[in-house]
């Protein structure tokens, strides 16, 4: 088995499979292109690219229905860069289910803004992690940024059921980064294309200075989330203590990329976690929660009252 198995959503099914792991969505939106290329290619884009997130396995590990991971990628395109190239934005979500409830946190939730890529309606789509660049850089961009999403998104799931499970996963992103397809028109691989982007990502999450942060993903899931049944203000103080060890990191390392990512899209999620607490344990997550997740500090304060 891949994880720590949530017994509590086991129905009926009792053995392990080899199912693939992920449970993906796939939308390529064309709307602001469409009266210039035949919307039937992005159709078709779409389907190969469901087939391959799909279809492909990722890991070594065997993976029930249930255990399948949840996952969107939005795929918009934006302009027309030449003939069969394009400049695109996608969004990655992924959700991970919470012991004992009906209830999905959020592994991932962000926007990458800076894909371009070469496509022609069926041309094959395929990503061989061992030869990322194929041979057309733009051609095999996409499918390399899709893959380098695909082991984060591994690597967040796996990391929020074991301590530091997801480790191998991030290393495998990290050499996709590594080996990324080169090209001018080609950015969001290197440290220098700016402060977030996909190397900063993995490089935060592969950086041993930083290795905290897996031990703040681990506690809050498993030791926050998943004993909210059994326990609320254990697991609350669990998660609160997670808050701490993420203000000390932010003490530590001003300005990482890792922090924000981790709390984007958290808000309604934390407050709805702490409306319930006693006046010091709440007014203490505010002012945490305030600090390290500046741009909701309002919605905290005033709705953590």
């Amino acid at each position: 088995m891949k994880r720590i198995v949530l017994l509590l959503l086991v129905l009926t099914t009792a053995g392990a499979s080899n199912a693939q792991e992920l449970q993906a969505k796939v939308t390529v939106n064309s709307q602001r292109v469409y009266n210039t290329v035949d919307k039937k290619i992005f159709t078709t884009l779409q389907t190969q690219l469901t087939n391959l997130i799909n279809n492909r396995k990722w890991t070594n590990d065997g993976f029930q229905g249930f255990e399948k991971i949840e996952c969107n990628f939005l795929l918009n395109i934006d302009k027309v860069v030449e003939t069969n190239v394009y400049q695109a934005s996608l969004t990655i979500q992924a959700a991970r289910p919470v012991y004992n409830s009906t209830y999905q946190t959020a592994l991932i939730n962000f926007m990458d803004a800076d894909v371009t890529f070469k496509y022609v309606e069926f041309q094959p789509i395929e990503f061989n992690e061992n030869r990322v660049q194929g041979n057309d850089p733009l051609a095999a961009n996409l499918t390399a940024v899709l893959g380098y999403y695909v082991y984060i998104i591994l690597g967040l799931d796996y990391n929020s059921f074991s301590p530091k499970g997801g480790d191998v996963f991030f290393q495998k992103a990290m050499n996709i980064v590594n080996n990324a397809p080169e090209s001018r028109s080609i950015s969001g691989w290197k440290a220098f294309d700016g402060l977030r982007n996909r190397y900063w990502l993995a490089e935060n999450l592969t950086n041993t200075r930083y290795n905290v942060i897996h031990d703040v993903m681990y506690t809050y899931n498993r030791q926050g989330l998943d004993k909210m049944y059994e326990s609320e203000p254990d697991a609350r103080k669990a998660i609160l203590n997670s808050l701490k060890q993420l203000r000390n990191f932010n003490d530590q390392n001003q300005n990482t990329m890792i922090l924000q990512f981790m709390m984007q899209g958290k808000s309604m999620e934390l407050i709805k976690i702490f409306q319930k607490a006693p006046p010091p344990e709440k007014a203490e997550a505010v002012s945490i929660l305030s600090m390290i997740d500046v741009s909701n500090a309002s919605k905290y304060k005033e709705q953590l009252k």
